[in-house]
């Protein structure tokens, strides 16, 4: 089974085009602005102005869910810290709060398979409690992952209906970069000791059993490979298959995204490979250490903005990238150009 979307819109090349000719006129030399150039040429054709406007109502949207392979020991943490950390957004305290603040953005957590009741809050989106383990059976039903997959579709729409002109996935499940290692190891035909990394620290023998797990769930993963819904029901999950669909969604829906770590170069991977040129509207914000991130930006052709070392995932480090993006259209939008300057462009 796989799904019937529409064909992806294509960014404004009219406007791309006025933003490279406009960068072209500003009072530095061509190119010595490096990739603000390039990133305010995107943010012109996905916005279709130029010069673009300012970001106006940036919204994270953080998808949760408990991952059963995490009683493999796959993780530095307990699996109860998933409802813990939900607990932690809704109150403000975590990292993805405060980086939000700095950039004006807003914060909302969607509960989509929490190993627990979770507050009123989080949505009424839940589609079970936690997954199987991956390692040994389907993480999920074919059924359960279209019903994710059709939340985070509606989610993007009812972010977008209200206005959201950027929007940032962050992530929160123990266990979850194991699940993304299999998705991405399957759909790019690597094995597990490639693209397995330390998540939340794990130690060599976290490691080992992290890897041993990956290897167990991706024998089974290769079978379905090409088919990103199916490979969502036998080693994703919900929170998982939600995000692919909200990364989708946005991209019909015409609205930018700035990607954050392994969880959504994971599930952006999944969204392009359903539905091509979706990753026209994305870019990626900070590199993870984790290998499968890698591969799985490689797949999109992305290249992070940010390279700080951050693990934590949440949308924190997208949410750091944002003061770069605003950068790039402010120059663009704000700078002089010779003529008006009076600048000569004659040695």
């Amino acid at each position: 089974m796989t799904l019937d979307v529409p064909q992806v819109p294509a960014r404004d090349a009219a406007a791309a085009a006025a933003a490279g000719a406009r960068q072209a006129l500003l009072t530095k030399p061509a190119g010595a602005l490096g990739r603000l150039e390039e990133l305010s040429v995107w943010v012109a054709s996905v916005q279709g102005l130029c010069p673009p406007r300012p970001f106006q109502r940036i919204r994270v949207v953080v998808f949760a869910g408990d991952h059963g392979i995490a009683r493999a020991g796959v993780s530095a943490y307990p699996a109860e810290v998933t409802a813990q950390m939900v607990a932690n957004f809704l109150a403000g305290g975590a990292a993805v709060n405060v980086l939000a603040r700095q950039v004006g953005a807003t914060v909302r957590v969607v509960d989509l398979g929490v190993d627990t009741d979770t507050p009123a809050e989080t949505g009424g989106y839940k589609i079970r409690r936690s997954t199987n383990r991956l390692d040994v059976e389907d993480a999920l039903t074919l059924a359960e992952a279209t019903a994710a997959v059709g939340v985070g579709r509606a989610l993007a729409d009812e972010e977008v209906d209200a206005g959201a002109d950027l929007l940032i996935p962050g992530d929160m499940g123990i266990g979850n970069t194991t699940a993304c290692a299999v998705l991405v190891a399957a759909a790019t035909d690597q094995e597990a000791a490639g693209v397995t990394g330390r998540g939340t620290g794990i130690d060599d023998a976290g490691w080992m059993r992290k890897v041993a797990a990956v290897r167990d769930g991706l024998r089974r993963a290769r079978r379905v490979a090409e088919d990103p819904l199916a490979l969502l029901a036998c080693a994703g999950g919900a929170d998982l298959a939600a995000m692919t669909g909200f990364l989708l969604q946005a991209a019909l829906r015409k609205t930018p995204v700035v990607l954050d770590g392994v969880v959504s170069a994971t599930c952006g991977m999944l969204a392009e490979i359903t539905a091509p040129g979706a990753h026209e509207w994305w870019v990626a914000g900070s590199r993870s250490p984790e290998p499968a991130q890698r591969s799985a930006l490689e797949r999109l052709g992305l290249s992070p903005i940010l390279d700080l070392g951050l693990r934590l995932g949440e949308g924190t480090g997208a949410l750091l990238a944002v003061p770069v993006l605003s950068a790039a259209v402010a120059t663009l939008a704000e700078m002089a150009t010779f003529s008006d300057s009076g600048v000569s462009t004659s040695g």
